[in-house]
């Protein structure tokens, strides 16, 4: 069973910890993701992810030691409520916040199998990019590929706005373009480019074959070298010029995961 610590001083280490790495929106200097809500402490749980501290409001214990019980090695820090808002990094908090450790891949298991990959090319917005995490997990993609510039995917918006995919979906953060595209042509990809002025309509691609969505900036969109390296994919639209980076991404997805189980 889990047992209960206090901690009461704003000046612990921990604690100090923790706000840096919500303000800069990173993981903790140990490798810990903030999980802030039930829901994605039920969801790091489930998903198996190694838990190391839980950071609970004294008003929120009981129902926090009721999700915990059973896990093995968990430290519960257990704080009074205003202290706790120090650290929220939601506007209205549940009083609980767990620092998870993701798991660790590596840049060929985002190719396993007939590969479904999303590329993600300077996105800023971590809710977008949250968004574009659950989105993959939904309709079975095999990864997603985050090019240096793109938002932390371990962002706390991000890891909220997941709903707990990121605990589940093969990612890779960080890599220099170069290397992304060299790999991504190794594997034999087919790449795409998301794209409102593309040539290519969405429903003349073949999507069932090993494949890999660009999805770029919010403002400038996929980058020129990328694009030259694929085909610039259109969405048909009425009304509307474009759709926002994670919209667009849903619904190429979608169409990808039709094509695949149609066939």
């Amino acid at each position: 069973m889990t047992r209960a610590e206090s901690l009461t001083s704003a000046a612990n280490p921990l604690l100090r910890e923790v706000r840096r790495a919500a303000l800069r929106g990173t993981l903790t200097r140990d490798g810990c993701c903030l999980a802030e809500t039930f829901h994605l402490l039920e969801e790091a749980l489930r998903s198996g992810c190694r838990i190391r501290t839980v950071l609970a409001a004294e008003s929120a214990r009981p129902a926090v030691e009721r999700r915990l019980r059973g896990a093995a090695n968990v430290r519960l820090l257990v704080l009074p409520d205003r202290l706790f808002h120090t650290i929220s990094t939601t506007e209205t908090s549940q009083g609980v916040l767990a620092l998870v450790e993701p798991p660790q891949w590596t840049l060929p298991e985002l190719f396993c199998g007939r590969a479904l990959v999303v590329v993600l090319d300077g996105l800023q917005d971590p809710g977008n990019a949250g968004a574009i995490l659950r989105a993959a997990e939904a309709f079975g993609a095999t990864g997603v590929l985050a090019l240096k510039g793109t938002v932390n995917l371990y962002n706390p918006k991000t890891i909220r706005a997941s709903a707990g995919s990121v605990f589940r979906v093969p990612m890779v953060w960080g890599a220099e373009e170069s290397l992304a595209l060299a790999s991504l042509r190794q594997q034999g990809l087919d790449l795409y480019a998301a794209s409102p002025a593309g040539k290519h309509l969405l429903g003349e691609a073949d999507l069932t074959r090993s494949c890999a969505f660009i999805i770029g900036n919010e403002g400038s969109g996929v980058r020129a070298t990328l694009r030259a390296a694929a085909r610039e994919l259109r969405i048909p639209t009425s009304g509307v010029e474009s759709l926002n980076a994670a919209m667009a991404a849903t619904v190429l997805l979608y169409e990808a995961r039709r094509q695949r189980s149609s066939r």
